[in-house]
């Protein structure tokens, strides 16, 4: 049990001691009573000087309620261990468990079920990440796109090739403990009580590697290159699966696809299984020199060896829309990330270091239903599928639009690059993104960044640049399930994650993956062969 004090400002250079006698101090407490630690840590560069600001836990009393009750401050309170789901279900199962999809989401359900004596199937569509990391690098390297194997599919997902950003909005009290199994799988500590954390994309794929491997060791199964391509039914139940022209039988399985199996979508709904369409955004990446980045948020500060690379986050709202920056990348690089022929996407990723030169982010505006020609439960799919193949079309190949700030601003084409060089690993091709995306979305990214020029000191630089298109920010479609998870009109079959539209980023795919699984749990017992 412990006591949680937040919000305790301290100098930037100044040690945590510091914060934990001042957290004594609040509670009336001799620092001889307890044990202090770090539970949250933050930076707040907004008042000038830049200062450390500190969650701190205090245990080692008995009496932690009853004081916490007596202080009767927001800023101090009591707070639970945290808790895994156990098994408290009665019913047997006739067979395993069936995890379809092997990112954040399918990953963290297959662990916990796999944990708890339950022998997951997981069925992977994609390869191992050692196999789909050379494809992905000889992609990138100029060889040929494989759509088994890139960055939307294969183990870890799309996540896996990311900035690992690990923050989130949801405040469910599974995130504890997704944090703490990824450190017990190879994550850096600091993702304990950092305020965001992130990991990188080089140890997120060894920390997923090596949850396949402890899977594998308490009795599941990985089947990479395995799509699912049917679901059996009878009388409103779940029976079985087919996968590439095997039938699987099983009474409980876990969809986590992600957000970009588009014809598994297909196949779902033909089956049958409720569906419908949901907003996403779409826009493009913009690069800016990460020092220029740093300089705007830090001020003086900028460059100070305790700082890390700075992010930021922007959003400006108006005619019923919003245009934002997602998935921003300190020092990384624009990605190529397309999982259809002939088509174009861009993505955000960083290594856990995040030293590359350029910082990137989405600069994106919402869209939904009421822009998509047509009524159809997947008109928001194929938005996003014209606008890849237009780019595609714009360049002839898999290199990216690219557009400088000023150039884009003032409606004219760019022909090269100025201090911000791009990093998409293809390749670019200067021109303008007119006639890639939509003109309401281009006229609200133009009003956005002057917005956010005014934020943020060099935002609308006329050196930065846009690359595009980005249209993957979330799923197009929500697979429908009720209040006990399982898809609306087929009982054991459990939308799950991102792709299901249940999640946005990894930590609250991972989740929703452990808690689509502790459902299972709750209804069934372990599985025994």
């Amino acid at each position: 049990m412990s006591i949680l004090v937040n919000n305790i400002r301290i100098p930037l250079e100044a040690e945590a001691e510091e914060a934990f006698s001042s957290a004594c101090r609040l509670c009336g407490v001799a620092r001889s009573q307890v044990t202090a630690s770090v539970y949250r840590e933050s930076l707040d560069a907004r008042r000038g000087t830049i200062t450390r600001v500190l969650s701190v836990l205090l245990d080692g009393l008995e009496d932690e309620k009853q004081r916490v009750e007596r202080q009767n401050r927001p800023d101090i309170r009591y707070k639970e261990p945290m808790q895994a789901p156990v098994p408290t279900g009665t019913k047997t199962l006739e067979h395993r468990p069936v995890v379809v999809g092997f990112g954040p989401a399918g990953l963290f359900a297959a662990y916990l079920l796999a944990k708890n004596g339950y022998r997951p199937l997981v069925l992977e569509r994609g390869e191992p990440v050692e196999q789909r990391d050379q494809a992905v690098e000889a992609f990138w390297n100029g060889g040929v796109f494989s759509e088994k194997s890139n960055i939307q599919f294969g183990e870890g997902g799309a996540g896996a090739y990311s900035d690992g950003k690990l923050t989130t909005r949801i405040h469910d009290p599974l995130s504890e403990l997704v944090l703490h199994t990824l450190h017990q799988f190879g994550a850096p500590a600091e993702i304990l009580t950092k305020a965001k954390p992130h990991i990188g994309t080089d140890i997120l794929k060894q920390v997923v590697r090596a949850m396949r491997e402890e899977i594998l060791r308490l009795g599941g199964e990985v089947r990479f290159r395995t799509a699912l391509t049917g679901v059996i039914q009878k009388n409103g139940r779940l029976s079985g699966i087919r996968a590439d022209g095997q039938e699987i039988p099983c009474e409980q399985m876990i969809v986590a696809i992600g957000h970009s199996a588009r014809d598994t979508f297909l196949q779902l709904y033909d089956a049958g299984i409720a569906m419908e369409p949901k907003p996403f955004s779409v826009g493009a990446r913009i690069e800016h020199l990460q020092i220029e980045i740093d300089r705007a948020r830090y001020g003086k500060a900028a460059g100070h060896p305790a700082l890390p690379p700075a992010e930021y986050t922007l959003s400006n709202r108006q005619n019923g829309r919003a245009c934002y920056s997602f998935c921003m990348c300190p020092g990384g690089q624009v990605v190529a990330a397309q999982s259809e022929e002939h088509t174009v996407v861009t993505n955000g990723m960083s290594y856990h270091a995040r030293d590359g030169v350029n910082a990137n982010a989405a600069v994106v505006v919402s869209v939904g239903p009421q822009d998509f020609d047509g009524t159809s439960v997947f008109a928001g799919m194929e938005f996003q599928r014209r606008i890849e193949r237009a780019a595609y079309q714009v360049t002839g190949s898999y290199r990216a639009p690219c557009q400088r700030v000023g150039d884009f601003l003032e409606g004219r084409p760019s022909r090269t690059h100025g201090v911000v060089r791009p990093s998409y690993p293809i390749g670019v091709q200067y021109g303008t993104l007119e006639g890639v995306l939509p003109a309401f979305v281009l006229r609200e990214m133009r009003d956005g960044l002057r917005v956010f020029g005014r934020k943020i000191r060099g935002y609308d630089a006329p050196d930065a640049l846009l690359t595009g298109p980005e249209t993957r920010t979330s799923s197009p479609v929500r697979i429908v399930r009720g209040e006990n998870r399982h898809s609306v009109g087929l009982y054991g079959m459990i939308p799950c994650g991102e792709g299901a539209g249940y999640a946005g980023g990894i930590m609250s795919a991972a989740v929703d993956g452990l808690s689509c699984a502790a459902q299972i749990m709750k209804e069934y017992r372990p599985w025994d062969e």
